[in-house]
């Protein structure tokens, strides 16, 4: 198993940081906002009444009630609390469910780019990954008819996420619908739909997967507090499953980890709970972010980028610094750049590559204003010193 790319470039970010150099670290797609104060003080709340002690595996009841009741409001799912369960991050939702779903040589597609860890997971449990590679022309989307030909008889799993880490992509609902039609043609195939990022979108309405009838009971919803609540360390995720898939996951949970914390669980029902616009100046500034990126790297000769319909990513496409060189130091691929960044301009970013698509660099914008067009300014002189 390849160590994660992004956690790999962020912990380089900090060794050079303790060496005392200033770097500006946009390798992590982690919100620079505090967990909101209400969180905060439900958390207090639940130490002050002892939550405390060992939890029910799946989660607490109460805590898969809130979210149930979130599903139904925000998405129009229905889903009994027997159909929800709570894990440590969103990452260990993800990676119960492959290991449930997958046996050893059945395929997982994943459309390109993709999360880093997607990948990994689908190896880990066995699986032969299948790749559908999309890029900067189609908003990093794939069409019903490139899924209809990765399908076969041997495709247990499709794994995505709207909107995505690392494009910013989202679908709207009428291609997710496109998809469904697919998905229906296909009764043994299972989707994985991640929507971490779902309240952070800036083009159209969210549109979840397993609101289709059809799919509905082959659709595991895969979701979290981190992005949309900047809660990332309190690690909660979920899934909203068949009860078939949620029993599997419970079990597997049971001898891995057990339930996160309970005091984590109890600070997550209160924002499952709370009026999304309460954090809705958490969308604008990143609205605000978002345009100073675009701005800011299409103003850099050679490069180009599309505009992310969600999440804050950006990912540009770099190719046209491959072959380039300083000095000593030829630039080959993403890799090369995104180290040439680091060392040289002190910007950490993540090589395309560590998400299946080489000729690309993911920026996360998940930093204050001034910062990122100080970010902006080092990368562009930085890749205007380099030479054909």
């Amino acid at each position: 198993m390849a160590e994660s790319a992004t956690i790999a470039m962020s912990q380089r970010s900090r060794d050079l940081k303790n060496k005392g150099v200033d770097v500006i670290n946009l390798s992590l797609g982690e919100p620079d906002f505090n967990t909101p104060d209400f969180i905060k003080e439900a958390a207090k709340k639940a130490i002050d009444e002892n939550y405390t002690h060992y939890t029910p595996v799946p989660g607490y009841l109460e805590v898969r009630e809130a979210i149930a009741q979130k599903l139904r409001r925000d998405n129009g799912l229905s889903y009994k609390p027997t159909q929800i369960v709570i894990s440590t991050g969103a990452k260990q939702s993800l990676m119960n469910t492959v290991l449930c779903l997958v046996n050893p040589g059945e395929e997982v597609i994943i459309p390109a780019p993709f999360w880093v860890s997607y990948n990994e997971m689908a190896g880990y449990a066995e699986g032969k990954v299948v790749q559908i590679k999309t890029g900067f022309e189609t908003n990093f989307k794939i069409t019903p008819e490139q899924l209809e030909s990765a399908i076969t008889a041997n495709t247990k799993l499709f794994i995505f996420s709207s909107p995505s880490n690392p494009t910013g992509g989202a679908y709207s609902e009428a291609e997710l619908r496109a998809l469904g039609k697919v998905f229906e043609r296909h009764p043994k195939v299972h989707v994985v739909s991640d929507e971490i990022y779902e309240h952070i979108r800036f083009v159209g309405t969210h549109f979840s997967l397993a609101s289709i009838p059809e799919i509905h009971d082959r659709v595991i919803t895969v979701n979290g507090v981190s992005k949309a609540w900047a809660m990332t360390g309190w690690r909660i995720g979920y899934i909203a499953a068949s009860e078939k898939i949620a029993k599997a996951c419970t079990k597997i949970q049971g001898q891995f980890t057990s339930a996160p914390s309970g005091i984590s669980q109890m600070a997550a029902k209160a924002a499952m709970e709370a009026d999304r616009a309460t954090v809705n100046y958490m969308i604008e500034a990143f609205k605000e972010r978002r345009l100073i990126m675009i701005e800011g790297m299409r103003s850099i000769p050679g490069l180009e980028c599309n505009e992310p319909e969600g999440a804050f990513y950006l990912f540009p496409k770099v190719s046209s610094c491959f072959g380039k060189s300083i000095g000593d130091r030829k630039i080959e691929n993403a890799e090369d750049l995104a180290m040439y960044l680091l060392e040289v301009a002190h910007v950490a970013t993540v090589p395309g590559s560590a998400f299946g698509a080489d000729d690309y660099l993911r920026l996360s914008y998940a930093a204050a204003n001034p910062v990122l067009v100080e970010a902006i300014s080092r990368i562009k002189t930085a890749i205007e010193q380099l030479e054909a």
